[in-house]
């Protein structure tokens, strides 16, 4: 077993007994004395499961304070607020979240953060971020889901029913060319070959389902042409 085992052991057989204050302590000392992810998510557990979200917040606080490059852990708080309905926390939250000089995964961070605004029918809020993002990497993924963001950003005046499907508007479809052209200007003033035909060929998908012909031979003329080698 490991530290981290024995200890919740040890407090799942407290509760069973029905002394719940003691398990607490049980965690609580554990922590203080060897604190490890383990027992930081096993006793957020206990507390999720008896509805104890004010402890659930306390100790997401504390398991920070020890593992603030931890993304998930950042994730699974914001998304305890989330649930609780609390917007205003969530992206305190958030923004708390992409400001820590490391992460272990920054990546994953960014993007709940982005789906986060994204559901919640922020789309403005969305695209800053992905601004912001890129100002931090220039990624070619990124530029390729902003594009697909903007493709499925549904304008004010398209949401008037939600439960029918809308097609997509030449307003979006001009939004998502842009963030492309955009995106192979990058790739391409910074040489970098490989990423800029991964960026195009998402381009040129994009096009051969949504734009003219004359937009997809726009895109292929930009594709690197192959050398035959004698």
């Amino acid at each position: 077993y490991t530290f981290a085992k024995i200890w919740l052991l040890k407090a799942q057989f407290e509760i069973r007994q029905g002394e719940l204050t003691t398990a607490r302590k049980t965690l609580g000392q554990a922590i203080g004395m060897c604190p490890k992810d383990k027992l930081f998510r096993g006793y957020i557990e206990l507390e999720l499961k008896l509805f104890e979200f004010v402890r659930c917040r306390t100790l997401y606080e504390r398991f920070l304070q020890y593992n603030p490059a931890n993304s998930q852990t950042w994730v699974k708080f914001a998304e305890l607020e989330r649930g609780l309905d609390d917007l205003d926390r969530t992206r305190a939250i958030f923004e708390l979240a992409v400001g820590q000089p490391v992460l272990d995964m920054p990546e994953l961070l960014w993007k709940a953060y982005i789906d986060f605004e994204e559901e919640e029918g922020e789309y403005e809020r969305a695209r800053e971020l992905y601004e912001r993002l890129l100002e931090k990497t220039d990624h070619v993924k990124v530029w390729i889901s902003y594009a697909h963001f903007e493709l499925g950003a549904s304008e004010e005046d398209e949401a008037d029913d939600e439960n029918e499907e809308q097609p997509v508007s030449e307003e979006a479809k001009a939004r998502a060319r842009k963030v492309f052209e955009r995106g192979h200007k990058g790739m391409r003033e910074q040489d970098l070959k490989e990423e800029t035909v991964t960026l195009l060929n998402a381009w040129l998908s994009f096009e051969k389902a949504h734009g003219s012909a004359e937009d997809v031979e726009k895109v292929q003329k930009q594709m690197p042409r192959r050398v035959k080698k004698r």
